[in-house]
């Protein structure tokens, strides 16, 4: 048997509300906090592999928008769907401050607020997906209806392919 898996504040959370879920650990690698990095440690595609970002709307405040690891967020869309006319990335200095996380380890289950989320719609192509358990090294792998119902969050197009 290899070590226990610590569960984090995110895994607690979901299991409070019922909600089955995997812990999926991998090798983290300080100096390469890319998705791309996770998705090849957890032998997976890059699309099924979420990562969490934080940003900041002129007019909502806070905005949490999930989307595929090999994507960017499509700042326009965003803001609109949000209800902005702009939004922005929040400096990496603020993430833990904001959000209870680190870089690399931001889940979308578990911020100190809920803030409005928002996934990019392909979340809905899988069974399940890899978001953040909340650390570096762990990933959480859950059915993206869940994951979204549980999150309140809202699905659109907010993603663009990163080149």
């Amino acid at each position: 048997m290899g070590k226990k898996i610590e569960k984090t504040n995110a895994a607690r959370l979901l299991d409070k509300a019922g909600i089955s879920y995997k812990l999926i650990p991998y090798e983290f690698d300080e100096n390469d906090l890319a998705a791309q990095h996770v998705a090849d440690s957890l032998g997976q595609d890059i699309a099924r592999v979420f990562k969490t970002l934080v940003l900041h709307g002129d007019r909502t405040g806070y905005i949490v928008c999930v989307v595929p690891g090999n994507a960017e967020v499509g700042l326009k869309a965003l803001a609109k769907v949000s209800g902005n006319k702009k939004v922005e990335m929040i400096p990496m200095k603020d993430l833990l401050g904001v959000t209870g996380y680190i870089r690399g380890g931001c889940s979308p289950v578990g911020m100190k607020k809920r803030f409005p989320t928002f996934f990019h719609s392909t979340v809905l192509d899988f069974d399940t997906v890899y978001v953040s358990a909340g650390v570096r090294g762990l990933q959480l792998e859950i059915a993206p209806a869940d994951l979204v119902r549980f999150t309140g969050g809202s699905v659109a197009d907010v993603a663009e392919q990163a080149l």
